[in-house]
């Protein structure tokens, strides 16, 4: 029996509302510094055909050898992943022709993957529970090279530095019913990647890229005829192609149309899909053993050896700074995005008031570092910085305004906080005498604001602020408040 679908997932169409149903394929390059079969190197930004052995050339009567490393990690991922590791799995040929895949095949798992099925727990934004996008299987395989059409008008050029390096190509399940939560699939999936230190998730080098399968049906319907666009490059263009390929396809449906099965590109420039070519099944790419490797077997000793040496993920770093900072499960999850944020965090945060320190690095910190478009490794402020401030607002030295001036300077100029607050003069005024004179200036200059405050108590507010401005934000505002309430004969 199908669930109920949630009406805001539904993309409404002329005629009917429509379900949008995705799968996702992520091919992650495997962190290693050699490539699956060969020890040619993966490093980035070679001259073109720099990185290329004779293996991955397709040069005759050239073996491959599989590279253990890459088991490792691809291991490591599905245990990341909660997925089942399977201890024997199968290399495959799998046989298509390609300018820029020289054997004519690509060594591929098929029937026999290294990992099984898993799932990744996805918190959506706007939703108020996570969803779970169930992982079909994980398997390994070589990567194909990279073909170069804009260097010349007549001919194409062929970059085979790609060649053999090794892919984790991660299918999903289709449980994913819009592109909000295909996003947050493809964020969280990569945050898991990141903290396992299997592959570092860079889109923009293509180390991570997305094959999107989009369907859509009328709710309660049988699944419908699905496309796949094939490599997309960013989170928002997945996004992007999602929306715009579910439109496509409802509008064909609605006009009597029937959907064909196919493998799609999508364009950002001009906002669509288009054709590339009918799609593949299994037989199409004549998949048998590849008669060069062996079976890959290892035993559960190896498989524990590399669980017990897995750090800390995501999600159980989420519950523990709920749990051990006392945070709101928003505040913990922005800041275990990101290993390196949640690192920042916990060394900000040593001996100190959790809340408040996760609060000044996610509004003050963060919010600055989007602003100017640098993360958490490029950040001119410390943590042991931030947490120097936070220590002075603890101790009354400085007030949250200060404070913020304070960060403002440490920013631009660095510098410790503490001796800053000490050699500018902006520590807090304490002295009630001093605060004091400053309240009975304030009311006895506004006599017809003070009745107003009587008889509405909210006008506090404005009394606070005027003697805050008058000590130059030196006043500390508990005291400004209780002072203000005392003489003003406000209850509370």
């Amino acid at each position: 029996m199908n669930a109920p679908v949630n009406p805001k997932k539904l993309i409404k169409g002329a005629t009917a509302d429509w379900e949008v149903v995705i799968g996702l394929e992520i091919h992650a390059q495997v962190n290693t510094e050699a490539k699956l079969f060969s020890g040619a190197s993966t490093r980035f930004g070679s001259e073109p055909n720099a990185n290329v052995s004779l293996v991955d050339a397709a040069m005759p009567g050239m073996l491959p050898v599989i590279n253990e490393e890459c088991v490792r990690q691809a291991i490591r991922t599905g245990l990341g992943l909660k997925a089942e590791i399977n201890h024997r799995s199968v290399f495959d040929r799998k046989n298509y022709f390609y300018p820029d895949l020289p054997q004519g095949y690509q060594i591929s798992q098929y029937q026999h993957p290294i990992v099984g099925e898993g799932e990744v727990i996805v918190d959506v934004p706007g939703y108020s529970e996570p969803i779970i996008v169930r992982i079909e299987r994980l398997h390994l395989e070589q990567d194909a090279g990279k073909s170069i059409h804009d260097q010349d008008p007549r001919l194409s050029f062929v970059d085979l530095n790609r060649s053999g390096v090794a892919l984790m190509e991660i299918v999903s399940k289709p449980d994913i019913r819009s592109s909000e939560e295909a996003k947050a699939y493809v964020t969280k999936l990569r945050t898991i990647l990141r903290y396992l230190g299997t592959c570092d998730g860079d889109m923009e080098k293509g180390n991570l890229r997305a094959d999107v399968n989009v369907s859509v049906r009328k709710p309660g319907d049988p699944l419908g005829t699905r496309c796949e666009i094939k490599n997309v490059n960013s989170v928002r263009f997945i996004g992007q192609a999602i929306e715009v390929e579910a439109r496509r396809q409802i509008g064909i449906i609605e006009d009597g149309g029937t959907i064909d099965q196919e493998t799609r590109l999508y364009d950002p420039g001009k906002g669509e899909t288009r054709s590339m070519r009918s799609k593949e099944e299994a037989h199409d790419y004549r998949y048998f053993p590849d008669p060069d490797l062996l079976p890959l077997e290892f035993d559960g000793a190896y498989v524990k050896a590399l669980a017990d040496a897995l750090p800390e993920l995501p999600d159980a770093k989420k519950a523990r700074f709920i749990n051990q900072y006392g945070l709101s499960a928003y505040d913990a999850s922005v800041l275990s995005a990101e290993r390196e944020s949640a690192d920042f965090f916990e060394e900000a945060a040593k001996g100190r008031d959790g809340k408040q320190t996760a609060n000044w690095v996610i509004n003050e910190l963060f919010g600055r570092l989007n602003k100017e478009g640098r993360d958490i490794t490029a950040s001119p402020v410390s943590a042991a910085q931030i947490g120097s401030i936070v220590d002075l607002i603890g101790s009354g030295a400085i007030s949250g305004k200060i404070a913020k001036d304070l960060f403002e300077i440490v920013w631009t100029e660095g510098g410790d906080p503490a001796a800053i607050v000490e050699a500018r003069g902006m520590k807090q005024v304490t002295d009630t005498g001093a605060i004091e004179k400053a309240v009975d200036e304030i009311i006895a200059a506004n006599p017809d604001k003070v009745e107003q405050a009587k008889a509405k108590p909210s006008m506090l507010g404005w009394f606070v602020g005027q003697v805050m401005k008058a000590s130059g934000g030196k006043a500390n505002p508990g005291t400004v408040n209780g002072m203000l309430k005392a003489k003003l004969g406000i209850d509370g």
